[in-house]
């Protein structure tokens, strides 16, 4: 397919702000834009903003947001060239991905191969060692023999920190502080995930107190580049939820800039990455 191809219409499988966004944008470029929505969302501003809007469904996402196969047909039927899926619900679908290109549709996001790696914390680490990227200690592998991860836990140090390999949000995510706890915080975090991701797969690493929450821009081509747009400070959060943003971050010196943009960078080189991405880095 051929990726250089002019983009005439887009379809935003999103809603709200962020699908008001895109729209705006498409606008400015003499795009036509075409959204779809649920029937809750009927008079939102980017139904109402869109050349052409269509129904989806009721209001619950997988009758609607989540129906891929049927926003690709619409696609077909209205004359869609590409497909924006803003973030959250199809974006960081891998499967969707794939369909939507084997349709010959253009899915404006990274591949899905990109999204299969880094949908994984436990691919991602493994992709990012290729560039010697400082890595907190843990393991490289999902775990679920519990003897075996005590032991991994004593030899990494406590406090330890049990996190799901797939999804994100804080859900899938246990601290321990000493071996006694050990297996109940690991039972807890792969219910959890099994119960958030459908994938109950977990690992652990060194729990890190108090560190700093960095997110780094990054944007990539078809050809190969990759860029980073610099930082912003994300550590203060509840509950692993980031609470606010700020850019940009007002304790780095110009050197750890330098280090974070450059592993930021070397991450999406890492998966090919294409279009824009997020990269989030701890440090203390």
């Amino acid at each position: 397919m051929n990726m250089t191809r002019k983009i005439n219409k887009i379809l935003v499988a999103n809603r709200g702000e962020i699908a008001l966004r895109i729209m705006r944008s498409a606008r400015e470029m003499g795009i036509k834009t075409v959204a779809v929505y649920s029937e809750v969302d009927r008079n939102s501003p980017h139904v109402r903003f869109a050349d052409e809007a269509i129904c989806l469904g009721p209001a619950p996402s997988n009758q609607s947001y989540l129906l891929g196969d049927k926003i690709i047909e619409i696609c077909h039927q209205y004359k869609v060239d590409a497909i924006h899926p803003g973030y959250g619900f199809l974006s960081e679908n891998a499967e969707f991905c794939r369909k939507v290109r084997e349709a010959n549709l253009i899915f404006i996001g990274p591949s899905p191969e990109a999204i299969e790696i880094m949908g994984s914390k436990l691919a991602a680490k493994n992709a990012v060692k290729k560039f010697n990227t400082p890595l907190v200690p843990g393991t490289d592998t999902a775990i679920s023999d519990i003897p075996e991860a005590k032991r991994l836990g004593n030899e990494i140090g406590y406090p330890i920190l049990i996190k799901a390999s797939a999804g994100g949000g804080g859900k899938g995510m246990r601290i321990v502080e000493h071996e006694g706890e050990f297996e109940e915080q690991m039972e807890r975090a792969m219910s959890e995930a099994r119960n958030s991701f459908g994938d109950d797969a977990v690992f652990i690493e060194k729990y890190v107190k108090n560190p700093r929450h960095i997110e780094v821009q990054i944007l990539g081509d078809n050809h190969g580049n990759i860029v980073h747009l610099f930082e912003r400070e994300c550590s203060v959060q509840r509950r692993h939820q980031k609470v606010i943003e700020e850019a940009p971050s007002c304790v780095l010196t110009p050197e750890i800039r330098k280090k974070i943009g450059e592993a930021a960078v070397n991450a999406g080189k890492s998966c090919n990455y294409t279009n824009a991405g997020t990269v989030g880095i701890y440090f203390r």
